[in-house]
């Protein structure tokens, strides 16, 4: 069967295999593949990369502040200032012009402040590492979605195997039958009839296993794709269905707290944390600030450029400066009100999701006890079928049945088959979406 899927990948690749190395993957290795090639992973990852930078940028916030500058003038006009003519001995009411400064001026300086205390930046600096929390936690959902769609498509790939094998059986049975119909027909002891019936029946199965050997081909492409691995890649799993256990659930019923293991959930609760903070950053605006300040600056001035950095005049400074908050129009109670109601709202967000995620497990769960039981009925049912055509063919070689009979019981086992295909892929998709309900999926 591997080989035959390998065949219809091989007429379906466009391009030739950049890799020779040949992926022999079971779900878990596909899922770990996913994990590190997916690109939604990949950028989650990067996202908390870059909460860890934004942490580093708030933290720096608080560290000292340091700044140079320089500077150089060139007055082409300097410039002119009136003074009282009384000044020089004139009459009141005139004016003598004087010019004061030198042609050229330069200073260089150096600035640095520190924050001794401000309450927005101890909160700003907590919300920045819930924030990279909040990242990660969001990679986790990441890996929560690529781990079910990797898991669906690789379920799909082993469905469309299964289907491909009976489809196989069928053929083969239904060839060496119309072999025989064909040579009776000959011998006069069957009608052309007969023959076409069987035929058409023959030929409707070849054409299903070409069009199932190419959706095949396509899940194998999907699964590649939620994997993160090029298409064109080789790739054969290793795992069967009867790998895969459908497990009992009658133990689920006793877990009224799984809603607490969906990420879902999770993300909630740091929503609400952030909006906590939020609010203490409000509330932190009504506290005074207080900031080290220190400055030196060196001064040169001179009306001759080549003398100009000759003559140094410098200052500096140290001082602190104190920020009071007294009153600015109620626009600090009203944002902090406005946040009050963003937790509140938040909360009752939390509250509808712990509600959504009981339902969706409900959900779930009737669902997967359906399936389970649609694909025991179907297994049963289609265990009759074979065994009404056994019984049919018997009847038929010993003269005491019609071809029609058999016809009809072959075309019953066709409809009992792809009625079995259909209940096994839904059972298992439906045990994926139960493992993601009750947060079993890491």
């Amino acid at each position: 069967m591997c080989l035959l899927s390998g065949i219809a990948l091989k007429g379906f690749s466009q391009k030739a295999v950049p890799d020779t190395q040949k992926y022999n993957f079971s779900i878990q290795d596909c899922i770990n593949y996913a994990y590190e090639h997916q690109d939604s992973i990949v950028n989650a990852k990067l996202d908390i990369k870059s909460a860890e930078y934004k942490v580093k940028e708030t933290t720096g916030i608080g560290l000292p502040q340091v700044s140079g500058s320089a500077s150089f003038q060139d007055y082409l006009k300097i410039p002119t200032t009136l003074l009282p003519g009384q000044f020089f001995g004139q009459p009141a009411g005139t004016f003598i012009p004087v010019q004061f400064g030198v042609k050229y001026q330069s200073s260089f300086g150096i600035n640095a402040n520190q924050i001794l205390f401000d309450g927005s930046y101890l909160v700003g600096l907590k919300a920045s590492r819930t924030y990279k929390e909040l990242s990660i936690r969001n990679q986790v959902r990441s890996k929560i979605e690529v781990n079910v769609g990797v898991t669906k498509a690789y379920y799909q790939v082993l469905v469309s195997n299964e289907q491909l094998t009976l489809l196989n059986a069928n053929i083969n049975q239904l060839k060496q039958q119309m072999d025989e119909t064909v040579q009776q027909n000959k011998q006069g002891v069957v009608e052309k009839i007969d023959v076409d019936r069987i035929s058409v029946q023959y030929n409707n199965l070849i054409t299903s296993r070409e069009n199932t050997i190419r959706s095949l081909a396509l899940n194998y492409q999907v699964l590649k794709f939620q994997m993160g691995m090029p298409i064109e890649y080789p790739l054969i799993l290793r795992d069967k269905l009867n790998d895969i256990k459908l497990d009992d659930i009658a133990d689920l019923g006793n877990d009224t707290t799984f809603y607490k293991n969906r990420i879902e959930y999770n993300l909630a609760e740091t929503g609400i944390e952030l909006k906590k903070l939020d609010l203490k950053r409000q509330k932190s605006q009504y506290l005074p600030t207080l900031k080290f300040d220190a400055s030196y600056t060196s001064s040169y001035q001179n009306n001759s450029f080549g003398n100009l950095y000759k003559m140094n005049f410098p200052s500096s400074y140290i001082g602190l400066s104190l920020n009071v908050p007294i009153f600015n129009g109620f626009q600090r109670l009203n944002q902090v009100k406005q946040s009050q109601i963003a937790v509140l709202k938040s909360q009752n967000d939390l509250e509808n999701s712990k509600n959504g995620l009981k339902l969706q497990a409900s959900q779930a769960n009737v669902t997967y006890v359906n399936g389970l039981q649609t694909l025991n009925n179907q297994k049963r049912n289609r265990a009759l079928a074979e065994e009404v055509l056994r019984v049919s063919k018997i009847k038929y070689q010993q003269g005491v049945g019609s071809s029609l009979e058999v016809t009809t019981a072959q075309t019953a086992l066709e409809d009992a088959d792809n009625k079995y295909i259909q209940g096994l892929y839904d059972a298992l998709i439906s045990k994926v979406d139960l493992d993601k309900a009750y947060g079993r999926i890491k």
